[in-house]
């Protein structure tokens, strides 16, 4: 088989097309959990502004930094459990 220099150059030059990430349900899932973690304090965060600045109902001031509360437990306790499964990967014997 003869491949000219030409040809090889013409075939090097055209840009190849970039395969793009398949997107599994777990990753719609981690993304959707994010996405609700930063709703969530994102909401509490306006809800002490409000109370703070315009004295809104304290009541909800409560429930929203009571879940803004639970939304970062949850996610430092997801955090810890993560390290601990790296930290036991390392330790594996290879």
């Amino acid at each position: 088989m003869d491949i000219s220099q030409a040809l090889a150059a013409r075939a090097y030059g055209q840009p190849r097309p970039t395969p793009q990430p398949e997107q599994s349900q777990e990753a719609g899932a981690f993304t959707q959990a994010v996405s609700s973690f930063a709703e969530t304090v994102a909401n509490g965060e306006a809800q002490a502004r409000a109370a703070m600045t315009t004295g809104a109902d304290p009541h909800s001031l409560v429930t929203a930094l009571a879940q803004t509360e639970l939304a970062v437990e949850t996610a430092v306790t997801i955090r810890d459990r993560v390290v601990e499964a790296y930290q036991e990967i390392l330790r594996m014997p290879v």
